[in-house]
């Protein structure tokens, strides 16, 4: 798959079949609708489409109104999001960086700015409650309108249930809200992952856990750590997880997470205020050594939800906590062993 960001690229195929949306998740909607894009793609002899934006519309907004409250979880990083569309077999995609000019252009200006001008698009593939433009005032039944009239054909795709629920991003993010890892993976068609490039943290798991996990390496913990910046990547699931690994054998490694932001009041904690995934594989291949993992690109599937973050009061009763989160993962995996 080909990525542009921006418009303005020599190499972006014209007259395509596009989609448009945020696409947070790629859940099973979002697969079908690809699906149908690919086979009118297919069908008009032209590359299939998808146009996106970053960061997402509702973070500028939150930014520009200073309630970070308004921005909406995310449930994919954008490394993952832009996986999930190559995966689905899309030609390419464009991202939009959503600012202050994009968000008030008017949507007669968005069809032929972008969509005529921009892209000669041959068919727009659209939801049902699809809107676009300033104020969100451009509707499905103005693209319909206008497709005619610019030359390319219009279709809307209705919502997508399994087992009689609608599937949507805020579905999957209120599953993993509430730690129904099980009700995400249905409404995703996969196990929930992150994905990310392994990094140095604090060393702290090495020392923290010497005795208490029997070995020299302690409670060592393969680091995934992620943007501050203002538009920063705000996950929709946290806590403690049983996860497996994927990228460091040839069969995932089954292990405990821990997802969350990490407070320091440290200014040298390299880990001070982002998102972190924290990862400790109950297994160690041996052949990668003590430091064989850094470096590496990694898949973390969160599989069963253990607990929130919880606090504790001195390191002592953190390792005692570490130990039981592993126990506890140790016999969720041994009665699920389909999962591992």
């Amino acid at each position: 798959m080909k990525i542009f960001r921006g418009l303005h690229h020599p190499g972006i195929a014209p007259g395509c079949a596009l989609t448009i949306g945020n696409f947070d998740g790629v859940h099973r909607g979002h697969q079908a609708m690809l699906a149908l894009l690919r086979g009118e793609a297919a069908q008009r002899g032209v590359p299939s489409c998808v146009m996106t934006f970053e960061p997402h519309p509702r973070d500028h907004f939150a930014a520009l109104l200073n309630k970070p409250e308004l921005a909406p979880a995310r449930i994919v990083t954008f490394r993952d999001k832009l996986a999930e569309l190559a995966r689905c077999g899309i030609d390419q995609t464009i991202v939009l960086p959503f600012n202050a000019r994009l968000a008030a252009q008017p949507p007669q200006a968005f069809i032929d700015d972008m969509l005529v001008r921009g892209l000669g698009v041959r068919y727009v593939l659209v939801g049902d409650d699809f809107r676009f433009g300033a104020k969100r005032a451009g509707d499905y039944a103005m693209l319909d309108a206008a497709g005619p009239q610019r030359g390319f054909d219009v279709a809307r795709m209705q919502s997508y249930e399994v087992h009689g629920v609608r599937v949507s991003s805020t579905a999957v993010r209120a599953a993993l809200a509430e730690g129904r890892m099980r009700d995400a993976a249905a409404l995703l068609g996969r196990p929930y992952a992150i994905s990310g490039h392994v990094v140095h943290g604090r060393h702290l798991g090495r020392k923290l856990g010497e005795s208490a996990a029997g070995r020299a390496d302690g409670f060592r913990t393969l680091n995934l750590r992620f943007s501050r910046r203002s538009h920063a990547w705000k996950p929709a699931a946290s806590g403690i997880f049983v996860v497996r690994v994927h990228g460091l054998d040839a069969a995932p490694l089954p292990g405990v997470a821990n997802l969350g932001v990490r407070p320091s009041l440290d200014p040298n904690d390299v880990n001070g205020g982002r998102v972190l995934l924290e990862t400790h594989c109950l297994r160690w291949p041996a052949r990668l050594g003590a430091e064989g993992a850094y470096g590496k690109i990694i898949r973390v599937e969160l599989l069963h939800k253990l607990h929130d973050e919880l606090r504790y009061h001195s390191l002592a009763a953190l390792t005692d906590g570490i130990a039981r989160d592993l126990a506890d993962a140790r016999a969720w995996l041994a009665a699920h062993p389909a999962r591992i």
